[in-house]
C-alpha cells in the first residue's frame, strides 16, 4: 500500500443552526470539541500529516487545536467546500504524488474501522477519487449519487435535486479520498451556478468521470456515524454515542458500572480495573483512578487523582485533588484544588477542604473547612472546626502537626502552628501557637444571671 494519505479537515463554518456564538466545531463532546473527536479518529487510522481549513473564528480555532500537531489553511470566505480545499492549494502543490482524505470537522463519532477499508479501496483500485456513499432510508438533506454511465458518477444536491432524483436512496456522505495531483487539476473547473453560489466538492465526480478518471463510491452502511452534527439536539445524540462507546470500554476493561447509561466519563480519564462506579457519577477532566476504588452516587470528579481503594460516599465533589490509597471522602464533601488525602485518611458530612494536606490516618468527618493547610498524621479534626486563613487581602496557613485532637467548634486563626499531641478545648478561637502536648483552651468565661429571662418576658407583657 501506498504512504498514508494527507488529511483535509473541514472547519471553517459558523454552523449556524447551533444559534451559538461559539463556533459548531469547538462545542464539547465527554470533554473535548467535536473537531478533536475527528482529529484523534485520523491519527487511529496512522495518518500523521494534517490541514485543518479555519475560517470563521479561526483565532478560537487555532488556539483551541495548538497542541494537537496539525497545520493550519485560512479560509477567508467560506464559498463552499470545493473553495475551502482551494484555499490549502499551495501546501498541497508539493505533494502531488500524494493522496488527499477530505473530511467534515463535525463527524466526531465516525471511526477509524470505519474508514480504514475505504483507504484500502482508494488503493487497491488505484482510483482518482473515491467517495463514501450510503444507502439511507431517508437521504434528506444529502446529495443524491447518479451513476449516469457505467462506471461515471454526478452528485446532485438536495436543493438542486428534481422530485424524482429526490427518490433515490444512494446519498454522498461527503467524505472523499483522492489523489493531490488530479484534484488540483480539477478544482480550478468547479463552477457556482448552483442556487447557493457555493462551489461543490461533489462537482469533482462527475469532472474527474467526465476526463475518464477512475472514480468509485464506496459503500457505507447507513450509520449515526456518518451523519454529521449541525444543531444543538445532534449534539446531544452524538454525545450518547460516544457515552456508550466509552463505557463499554470501560466494562470489558474490568471496571464495574453498574448503569452506563447514567454514567458520565469524559476522554481523558483513566480508571483501573475492579472499580466500582455507581450511577449519576461524572468523571471529568484529567481523572485517573486506581483499582479497587468505589465512587458512589451523585459525585462529581474532576482533574483529580485517585490512587486504590478509595471508597467515595454519595454527593461528594472532588477538584483538582489527591486522594492516596484507603481514604474515605463524603457523603456531601467538597474537596476544592490543591487538596491531598493522604492514606487511610478519612473526610466525612458536609467537610470543604481547599489546598490542604491531610495526614495519614487523620479524620475531620462533621461541618468543617480546612483551608490552606498542613494537617499531621492521626488528628482528629472536631465538627464544626473552620480554619480563618483569609484577611480580606492575603491567605495564610494553619499547621496542625501530628496527633493532635481539635475539639468541636474550634475557630483556628491563621497564621498558626499547633505542635504535636496538643489538646485545643471545643469551642476555642485559637489566635496565638500551641506548644506540644499542651491543652489550649480560647473562650469568654460563661455567665448566668439567674431569672433573666423571665424578668424580660414580664417586661413584654
Amino acid at each position: 500500500m501506498k504512504r498514508k494519505p494527507i488529511a483535509l479537515v473541514l472547519a471553517a463554518g459558523k454552523g449556524t443552526r447551533f444559534k451559538s456564538n461559539l463556533i459548531k466545531i469547538l462545542h464539547p463532546l465527554l470533554g473535548k470539541p467535536m473537531v478533536s473527536h475527528v482529529l484523534e479518529m485520523l491519527r487511529s487510522l496512522g495518518i500523521e500529516d494534517i490541514l485543518v481549513v479555519v475560517g470563521y473564528q479561526k483565532e478560537r480555532v487555532i488556539e483551541a487545536l495548538q497542541e494537537e500537531g496539525v497545520q493550519f489553511v485560512v479560509q477567508a470566505e467560506q464559498l463552499g467546500t470545493a473553495h475551502a480545499v482551494l484555499a490549502a492549494r499551495d501546501k498541497l502543490a508539493s505533494l502531488l504524488d500524494r493522496d488527499l482524505l477530505i473530511i467534515n470537522g463535525d463527524l466526531p463519532i465516525l471511526r477509524a474501522e470505519s474508514l480504514q477499508p475505504l483507504i484500502e479501496a482508494h488503493f487497491q483500485g488505484n482510483n482518482a477519487l473515491t467517495f463514501v456513499a450510503a444507502t439511507m432510508g431517508n437521504p434528506y438533506g444529502f446529495g443524491r449519487v447518479v451513476e449516469v454511465a457505467p462506471g461515471k458518477y454526478k452528485v446532485i444536491e438536495e436543493r438542486e435535486a428534481s422530485p424524482e432524483e429526490k427518490r433515490i436512496k444512494l446519498a454522498n456522505v461527503g467524505i472523499y479520498l483522492g489523489r493531490i495531483r488530479d484534484l488540483l487539476e480539477a478544482l480550478p473547473q468547479v463552477s457556482n451556478d448552483n442556487s447557493k453560489k457555493e462551489y461543490y466538492l461533489t462537482d469533482l465526480i462527475e469532472i474527474l468521470s467526465c476526463q475518464d478518471k477512475k472514480v468509485q463510491p464506496f459503500i457505507l452502511p447507513e450509520s449515526e456515524e456518518i451523519v454529521g452534527v449541525n444543531d444543538r439536539f445532534e449534539l446531544a445524540q452524538a454525545i450518547r454515542v460516544l457515552q456508550r462507546r466509552r463505557n463499554r470500554e470501560f466494562c470489558e476493561k474490568g471496571v464495574t458500572l453498574l448503569d452506563p447509561d447514567s454514567i458520565w466519563i469524559e476522554m481523558e480519564v483513566e480508571i483501573e480495573p475492579d472499580t466500582v462506579i455507581w450511577p449519576e457519577v461524572i468523571l471529568a477532566g484529567r481523572t485517573r483512578i486506581g483499582r479497587e476504588c468505589e465512587i458512589e452516587s451523585f459525585c462529581l470528579i474532576r482533574d483529580s487523582k485517585l490512587k486504590n481503594k478509595v471508597h467515595v460516599f454519595p454527593s461528594s465533589v472532588i477538584e483538582g485533588s489527591c486522594l492516596d490509597d484507603e481514604t474515605h471522602v463524603g457523603p456531601f464533601t467538597h474537596l476544592r484544588p490543591g487538596t491531598h488525602l493522604r492514606r487511610g485518611s478519612r473526610v466525612g458530612n458536609f467537610v470543604e477542604m481547599k489546598k490542604t494536606d491531610f495526614g495519614p490516618g487523620s479524620k475531620a468527618l462533621h461541618l468543617s473547612y480546612l483551608g490552606d493547610s498542613k494537617v499531621g498524621q492521626r488528628v482528629n479534626i472536631g465538627a464544626g472546626t473552620i480554619t480563618c486563613n483569609y484577611d480580606g487581602l492575603k491567605k495564610y496557613e494553619t499547621v496542625i502537626e501530628d496527633e493532635v485532637f481539635v475539639g468541636s467548634g474550634t475557630q483556628l486563626v491563621a497564621p498558626v502552628k499547633v505542635g504535636r499531641g496538643a489538646y485545643i478545648g471545643a469551642g476555642s478561637t485559637i489566635t496565638k501557637n500551641v506548644s506540644p502536648e499542651a491543652l489550649a483552651v480560647a473562650r469568654s468565661r460563661q455567665i448566668e444571671k439567674k431569672g433573666w429571662a423571665r424578668r424580660k418576658k414580664r417586661k413584654k407583657e
